[in-house]
């Protein structure tokens, strides 16, 4: 059965997030979201001795959480998809190594967990699997480590900078989606859109023209509209880039301000917390996606959602290099299944 909808747009017929869970620092669990996370950090170490250890603990922990939600155990998975920001995925590898769990490494910067739920939808629709997990996380400072300066040298941030999410998040999902299940719909993958943007800090306003290539290409592929969604989300555009997603959608006439929200912007308090032009980080869509918007879709409060993972496709090398900042964008289509319809 040929399931395309366009050129990057597919349907999913029979997939559901069963459960997932969200990890947070302590930073994260002082914003306006923390009630929705599962577990908040005391500190940024966690009793782990590097802060890349944390990391790699809280994505594993995340897992378990999220396995343990569904009622099943590790060996219930099928296969893992997750990755992280860190070299060669270290926060992945060396987290998960000890799981037993067949294990797909993966990189989209930060739009990898839209990625991993992505692939595992497919997965599970195509029969290769049952169940599979998806996962992430980042850390403020193993990311402030590998791409900026570090911690001690106290460097001045950009006004246009942001904040990276100490988070890790994990979503289980399996077959046989019923009435009142979160089924995965449709999947719209991203292809890398670069503007030429050198600036680093400048991450929002380097993604920002990925996510409209592929919310563009969403709703033409589908024929569809804005008003369709209850909820449309982005991953981590902050308030630099929200801003030049929503001018550049609305010079093609698709105004989505009515229901956009950026992840980015909702995790931190602006007023209280200063973190600039919002947060970043794979842990962001990650923690605010599994934690706050699966939480208002199970309670009806939102039953149709878009979310569109956002990425940044540098390194310190490719900075060193002066290279531009490639960016990159997936979407997810969720939607609260109801008796009867066909999807």
């Amino acid at each position: 059965m040929n399931k395309k909808c366009g050129r990057q747009t597919v349907r999913i017929d029979n997939v559901k997030i069963k459960t997932a869970a969200a990890i947070v620092g302590e930073k994260e669990g002082q914003g306006p979201l923390a009630q929705y996370f599962d577990i908040v950090l005391p500190n940024n170490e966690w009793n782990e001795k590097t802060w890349e250890k944390t990391e790699s603990k809280m994505q594993r922990e995340a897992i378990r959480l999220a396995v343990q939600k569904a009622r099943l155990s590790l060996a219930d998975m099928d296969r893992i998809f997750s990755g992280d920001l860190l070299n060669q995925c270290i926060g992945a590898g060396f987290g998960l190594r000890d799981l037993e769990i067949p294990f797909y490494g993966i990189y989209g910067a930060c739009s990898t967990m839209i990625e991993g739920i992505s692939l595992a939808s497919m997965l599970i629709d195509g029969g290769f699997a049952q169940r599979a997990a998806a996962a992430t996380s980042s850390h403020f400072c193993t990311a402030e480590r590998q791409y900026r300066t570090p911690l001690e040298y106290g460097g001045q941030r950009t006004p246009n900078s942001q904040w990276t999410v100490t988070g890790a998040a994990a979503a289980v999902l399996e077959t046989d989606a019923e009435p009142g299940d979160i089924a995965v719909t449709h999947l719209t993958a991203g292809k890398i859109v670069d503007m030429g943007i050198k600036d680093a800090n400048n991450m929002g306003g380097a993604m920002a023209p990925a996510a409209y290539d592929t919310i563009k290409a969403h709703f033409s592929e589908l024929n569809m509209k804005p008003s369709d969604y209850d909820m449309i989300i982005t991953g981590d555009l902050g308030k630099v880039g929200s801003e030049i997603l929503t001018e550049l959608l609305a010079q093609d006439g698709i105004d989505i301000s009515p229901n956009y929200k950026d992840c980015g912007c909702l995790i931190y308090d602006p007023e209280e917390q200063d973190v600039h032009a919002g947060a970043s980080g794979c842990g962001c869509i990650g923690t605010v996606l599994c934690g706050y918007f699966l939480d208002k879709m199970r309670k009806g409060e939102i039953k149709k959602l878009l979310a569109v993972g956002t990425g940044a496709l540098l390194s310190p090398t490719s900075s060193l290099q002066g290279e531009s900042v490639p960016g990159i964008a997936h979407a997810v289509s969720l939607e609260v299944k109801t008796g009867g319809e066909k999807q």
